[in-house]
């Protein structure tokens, strides 16, 4: 897949894919132009991939994606799906958004903003650098200068990285006595929460609090929760007792176990 063309400027632009002569090409435009899009729902592993022949701006893709499936299609390895770009070829829509964009907005802890709720789809004056949430029953988002003075929110960060190698027992205890414990994942949304956290990781894996126990023969959360969600690259290991469960620092952030002596960085709770 080819990038055709590039937006040049400082305003947001967005990322169209566009069929041409049998061909796929990227296209990086403004967000106000309304196009079809494609959802994924990673849920649904025999339909993964919603083409939407519905014009919208990028924002309203998004939204209509999260709401009803995961998200707009993102990454290469997504894009770059042989049945995807067959699918793309044999509908009648030349244009779909897909979850790829750029603009100047940052979370000031530095996570990731790829979520919106504006109560408006652009404000490019330059001195409303700022973002509020409006305090009713819609709580979007508007702009406004940054030398206004309002009330505001804090946060307590409920997942901790700790970027210290130690065996699972090591930072078992270590949780223990210096948070709550090691972290659980019992769904999607906590699944998204750790992924974050493991990026910033040292260590190739990260551990979580899950145990394998020979005894038993099953997997489970030292906090005493189900493990009902899951998230395995490969089912786990049965065939020897002293397993783990870790997360992958990269590529999809999948669950692997992994021996209790090797030394990783690990996540702790705080809840």
């Amino acid at each position: 897949m080819q990038v055709r063309q590039s937006f040049v400027g400082n305003d947001e632009s967005y990322v169209l894919i566009i069929k041409h002569n049998s061909h796929l090409y990227l296209v990086v435009i403004p967000c106000t132009e309304k196009h079809g899009f494609i959802c994924y729902d990673e849920k649904k592993p025999h339909k993964k991939f919603y083409l939407i022949n519905k014009y919208t701006t990028w924002l309203e893709a998004q939204s209509h994606c999260r709401e009803h499936h995961t998200d707009l299609v993102s990454g290469l390895n997504q894009l770059e799906d042989e049945e995807l770009k067959e699918e793309i070829k044999n509908t009648y829509f030349r244009e779909y958004w897909v979850g790829l964009f750029r603009d100047n907005w940052m979370w000031s802890d530095g996570s990731p903003s790829s979520f919106r709720h504006w109560d408006h789809i652009g404000n490019h004056q330059t001195i409303r650098k700022c973002a509020m949430t409006m305090l009713d029953k819609t709580g979007r988002w508007k702009t406004d200068d940054c030398r206004e003075k309002k009330s505001f929110f804090c946060y307590d960060d409920k997942v901790i990285l700790i970027n210290e190698n130690k065996t699972w027992e090591e930072a078992l205890y270590y949780c223990r006595e210096n948070h709550r414990d090691l972290v659980s994942i019992t769904n999607h949304h906590q699944q998204r929460l750790v992924k974050e956290k493991a990026k910033k990781a040292d260590s190739p894996f990260v551990w979580l609090g899950l145990r394998y126990t020979c005894t038993l023969d099953f997997w489970f959360w030292v906090s005493d929760e189900v493990v009902s969600y899951k998230n395995w690259a490969s089912p786990g290991q049965k065939d020897e007792c002293d397993m783990s469960g870790a997360m992958d620092r990269g590529g999809q952030h999948q669950w692997i176990s992994q021996h209790d002596n090797e030394k990783y960085n690990f996540i702790c709770s705080k809840f």
